[in-house]
């Protein structure tokens, strides 16, 4: 038995570059995957620009660029007889995203870690927890490592929305919302290229480009119809491209289908308790919210920069790393609840009619287009969206009947 000062549970989009950054400041880290690389996840893939200037930062974009998968700089958004083109602002001097298949973007995290000098194991679940008193101090390894125990400063458990460190802790949920969506989606050759999202009411449509030439197209539907989607949903995702955007559902059919149709209805929404006594909870163990804004991926590396900067060198002073665990706690909340309320609307499939008259307002200047889609990267805080300008142009288009 070997005491480290970090084990991590989890080496997907969270845990590889949280046990990454803990190593190159100097902390011995052991992480540990139930599954093996390369394997595919359910994912839509998109990275925003501040997870693209995460991987700059850590000196993993190149890595993800020479994989192949196109750079993203232009986004389309109709709803109705409604068309926003335009592009997020640059978040530290990057301007596109990404979207990596999730089989080549996972192990290039996981050598990332590997490099900074992180022990990892692969096909290695965590079967329990091993606590002294009410402090985690451990974990006990499954079958295939012989139910080893590893003990540790500090478990960060970055294992999923079902995570097994977060049901063994026992932390309580501090906001959960019932589910909106269910989605589903496949993989086609030989649509035009570009990042492009559709909505009715009701329905909701994505195509996002990844690697080898191939788009995945995404449909999203009410929660409710998830037993009749799911029972066919090839025919379902069909349907829902030709009543959202007919223009596509074309492209498809003179296209090819790559693989078969993914989906789930399993999109909850939730904060976990962040931290407590010797463990933390990072990415979807910790937080959760439905995909329909692609915010997977981005959030899981700004919750490993922050948890590794509140750490900083003070894990082995218990003082400051409760207070490092605290500061993780509350800076997680302030930073991810205002995307999470605005994913819940999002969600309903059902923009008001004053959502409405602000993208049609939105659509007369390339300006506002481009703050819109930055308050969607995540680059434009949403409490600094709607200005002045917006107002007055908002009013002057109701006084002339364009809006309402």
């Amino acid at each position: 038995m070997t005491h480290y000062d970090v084990i991590v549970v989890g080496a997907r989009c969270a845990g590889a570059p949280a046990a990454m950054l803990l190593a190159r400041a100097g902390y011995r880290v052991l992480m540990v995957e139930r599954g093996t690389f390369p394997k595919d996840t359910l994912s839509t893939l998109y990275i925003h620009q501040p997870g693209v200037a995460a991987l700059a930062r850590w000196g993993l974009l190149p890595a993800v660029r020479d994989t192949g998968a196109p750079a993203l700089d232009h986004v389309r958004y109709t709803h109705g007889d409604i068309r926003l083109e335009g592009c997020s602002w640059a978040a530290d001097g990057q301007r596109a995203a990404y979207a990596p298949r999730r089989y080549l973007l996972d192990p290039i995290l996981a050598r990332g870690a590997v490099d900074a000098g992180v022990e990892f194991r692969e096909n290695c679940a965590v079967s329990d927890l091993v606590f002294d008193g009410d402090r985690v101090v451990g974990v006990r390894l499954g079958a295939a490592a012989g139910g080893a125990v590893e003990r540790a400063t500090l478990v960060i458990g970055a294992d999923g929305m079902r995570s097994t460190v977060a049901a063994k802790v026992g932390a309580p949920m501090i906001a959960e919302d019932p589910t909106s969506t269910c989605a589903y989606y496949s993989y086609w050759s030989g649509l035009r290229p570009g990042f492009r999202l559709y909505d009715t009411p009701g329905h909701w449509v994505g195509t996002v480009p990844t690697n080898d030439g191939a788009t995945l197209v995404a449909g999203y539907f009410p929660q409710e119809q998830f037993r009749s989607v799911r029972g066919d949903a090839l025919n379902a995702l069909l349907t829902n491209v030709e009543k959202t955007a007919p223009e596509l559902r074309e492209e498809m059919a003179s296209g090819a289908r790559l693989e078969r149709v993914y989906g789930t209805g399993d999109q909850r929404n939730f904060f976990r308790q962040a931290a407590g006594p010797g463990w933390a909870l990072i990415g979807d163990a910790g937080h959760h919210k439905d995909s329909i804004t692609a915010r997977g991926i981005t959030d899981g590396f700004f919750q490993a920069q922050l948890l590794a900067d509140c750490i900083g060198d003070g894990l082995h002073d218990p003082d400051r790393l409760r207070a490092a665990l605290h500061a993780f706690a509350e800076q997680r909340l302030e930073a991810l609840m205002p995307e999470y309320h605005a994913t819940l609307k999002t969600a309903r499939l059902d923009p008001p009619p004053h959502h409405v008259d602000l993208l049609r307002a939105i659509a007369t200047s390339g300006d506002l287009t481009d703050r819109y889609f930055s308050t969607l990267s995540g680059v434009c805080p949403i409490d600094e969206f709607v200005t002045p300008e917006l107002l007055d142009l908002m009013e002057e288009m109701e006084m002339k009947g364009l809006n309402g």
